[in-house]
């Protein structure tokens, strides 16, 4: 399989030596300096850049045929605008807040758990998530996902980084949302908590990366999932978690 990578970052790199430790050929690395050169002789083009160039990037591999992988986050405000291009273009797209294959099985925990506690309104869920110090948006866009997954199967209605708004003990709305503290230090690949507490206990589910290999794997393993498909897919069409 010949793969373009869209961002020659940290993760790039880790995505390359895995790709290649499973047989495959790099055909593009693109960075700031270059250009898509190369991208059309691609089977499938694997995007973590940047927010700024991650619809350009996503763009580019509609208009050039290529089915792309996408765990770029940061620039969802124009999501709908991408499927709709897929779709005039009979393209293939898959973008997730996060690749792991451990994380996607965390995802589908919190929905459960969501799901369960749904029922017993003691408990006030809260959410933590850590990084390394140079990750550009905030909270990660896994903890977004976790957020709408309870979102979606409870009462709360939104979520806010504003710890005081989450816990407004005079208005009912403001009660409704979910805050997600966030932490950045060091060199954290990433660690996310989802905590439900009562006045008298508490129940966590928590995942932890210990590097990034993960997240490259699942991107590698979906790459290799979506040749030959038309549409647009998640990570729960790859793993068979439906």
């Amino acid at each position: 399989m010949k793969i373009a990578l869209l961002g020659y970052g940290k993760m790039g790199q880790t995505i390359e030596r895995i790709a290649l430790e499973r047989g495959h050929e790099i055909v593009l690395k693109k960075d700031e300096f270059n250009t898509y050169d190369g991208l059309s002789n691609a089977d499938v083009a694997i995007d973590f850049s940047v927010p700024a160039v991650a619809v350009d990037n996503i763009s580019s591999c509609f208009y050039a045929n290529v089915p792309v992988i996408s765990g770029t986050t940061g620039w969802l405000d124009r999501y709908e605008e991408m499927i709709a291009l897929c779709a005039e273009k009979n393209g293939a797209f898959i973008s997730s807040s996060n690749f792991s294959l451990g994380v996607n099985l965390f995802f589908g925990l919190n929905e459960y758990l969501a799901k369960m506690m749904s029922k017993f309104n003691s408990y006030k869920v809260t959410m933590e998530e850590i990084h390394h110090t140079q990750k550009l948006d905030a909270p990660s866009g896994t903890a977004i996902s976790l957020a709408k997954s309870v979102i979606e199967n409870s009462d709360y209605t939104n979520w806010t980084l504003d710890e005081a708004k989450a816990n407004h003990p005079s208005d009912s709305e403001l009660a409704k949302h979910i805050h997600i503290e966030v932490v950045r230090t060091g060199d954290v690949p990433g660690t996310h908590t989802v905590t439900y507490n009562s006045p008298i206990d508490a129940i966590e589910i928590k995942h932890t990366a210990h590097n990034r290999e993960g997240f490259a794997l699942g991107a590698v393993i979906a790459a290799e999932w979506i040749i030959g498909k038309q549409g647009v897919f998640t990570m729960k069409d790859v793993l068979e978690l439906k």
